[in-house]
């Protein structure tokens, strides 16, 4: 039995046209999801895996709806070996049933591992040339420099309690505790150093 499998990474995505390609290369099950390619949970293609039986095909449009990881896609077609199934990619035209496929389908893996390892050097590099331009990734702290004083001196004071702190400027509580456990490392820190 021809089993497929439709996948896309965003709710805003369509399986339509690899559903469609599927239906042409005669799958008589399909299976749909929408989750990336990157994350292993994807209930689906679990589903798809455990029904598998001997002689299956599990057919997709593209390799990489699959998945984009390389130990993934090792995985599995070692699961489908297990349970003598086949693989077959309609764009890549990878066949594991054959011989030929199966070098084919080991080549195809290792580009597409290539590429995103290049791809994640890439960003890595335009990570750290942003940090040295000063510019920092992550969400804006929620309290200025100057904010963050007047809480560690009300709070030293005795004037007023974390949590009151906290209501005063309208944050978490939590962020009132990080604050203060940021001071008292570092205060406990220099105390250190002049020993």
């Amino acid at each position: 039995m021809l089993i497929g499998y439709a996948r896309v990474s965003t709710d805003d995505q369509d399986t339509a046209a690899q559903v469609t390609a599927l239906k042409a290369a005669g799958c008589e099950r399909i299976f749909r999801e929408k989750a990336s390619g990157g994350r292993w949970d994807r209930p689906e293609l679990h589903r798809l895996l455990d029904q598998l039986r001997k002689r299956d095909v599990l057919v997709v449009w593209k390799l990489d709806r699959l998945s984009r990881s390389l130990r993934d896609v090792l995985t599995i077609m070692e699961r489908l070996g297990e349970s003598g199934a086949g693989f077959r990619s309609l764009t890549e035209a990878i066949d594991t049933t054959t011989p030929a496929g199966r070098m084919m389908m080991q080549m195809v893996g290792a580009f597409a591992e290539f590429e995103r390892a290049m791809l994640r050097e890439r960003t890595r590099a335009g990570l750290d040339a942003a940090r040295q331009e000063g510019r920092i990734g992550g969400r804006r702290p929620k309290l200025s420099a100057q904010q963050q004083s007047e809480i560690r001196k009300m709070i030293t004071k005795g004037d007023k309690t974390a949590a009151d702190a906290a209501r005063l400027f309208k944050v978490h509580p939590a962020t009132v505790s990080r604050l203060l456990a940021c001071t008292d490392s570092t205060v406990s820190r220099k105390v250190t150093r002049a020993r």
